[in-house]
């Protein structure tokens, strides 16, 4: 049985790749910053739920021990805020500059060295939710400029992490344009529907793919 570990859990596309992984027949790990979600995902069957808060660093820097003596085959960092929709013409304020890059940035480097090396002792995988927005090339919209300067920060981060962790795929994929509260009910993509190409597609890469960031069908953009 393998084991999935999926942080951001609570909802939108975390809470979807949960309820794909226990339909696999995985046993599940899951963090949240919510006891009321943590109790609901238990209800669920996942095998433990952690209450962690990715824009606190105390809080994250607490999931080692409790994770402690795992072997991770499938890991996922979800955790992701937007703030707000501005772009160039509007300053960012320092609160949300602050909220964005802790939660999608500083979140991400400070799981990375406790949880990669679980990943490496699987000979696993670690799977990091970027986004189109990313995406420099043929750039036509700048809203949202704070949200796509994280993730683009991102995926240098799990291109740079793959370079210690050798022992374990890491990869930063998008999960394309899908229904959650951040991408609306107009977006193309079920959260589900997402959620169960992103593990067949994390599934399929091979190690010269590590590092990279990748479309939800794994094809570079």
């Amino acid at each position: 049985m393998s084991t999935v570990l999926v942080m951001g859990a609570s909802r939108g596309l975390g809470l979807a790749l949960v309820g794909d992984a226990l339909a696999s027949g995985a046993r599940v790990l899951a963090t949240v910053r919510q006891e009321a979600d943590r109790q609901r995902l238990l209800a669920l069957g996942v095998h433990q739920v952690f209450k962690i808060d990715m824009t606190q660093a105390a809080s994250v820097s607490g999931l080692s021990w409790q994770l402690d003596g795992e072997k991770i085959d499938e890991a996922w960092y979800v955790a992701g805020v937007m703030c707000d929709r501005t772009g160039p013409t509007t300053p960012p304020s320092p609160a949300t500059f602050d909220r964005v890059m802790h939660t999608n940035v500083l979140g991400a480097m400070t799981v990375i060295p406790q949880v990669a090396p679980m990943v490496e002792a699987a000979a696993g995988r670690f799977a990091f939710v970027s986004s189109d927005m990313a995406h420099s090339a043929g750039l036509v919209s700048s809203r949202s400029w704070v949200y796509r300067a994280s993730k683009a920060a991102l995926n240098m981060v799990v291109a740079a992490a793959q370079v210690d962790y050798p022992g374990a795929l890491m990869v930063a994929l998008s999960p394309g344009w899908v229904q959650t509260d951040m991408g609306g009910p107009q977006a193309p993509l079920t959260a589900e529907h997402s959620a169960q190409t992103l593990r067949a597609t994390l599934a399929r890469l091979t190690p010269a793919q590590g590092g990279q960031y990748l479309q939800l069908d794994g094809q570079p953009f």
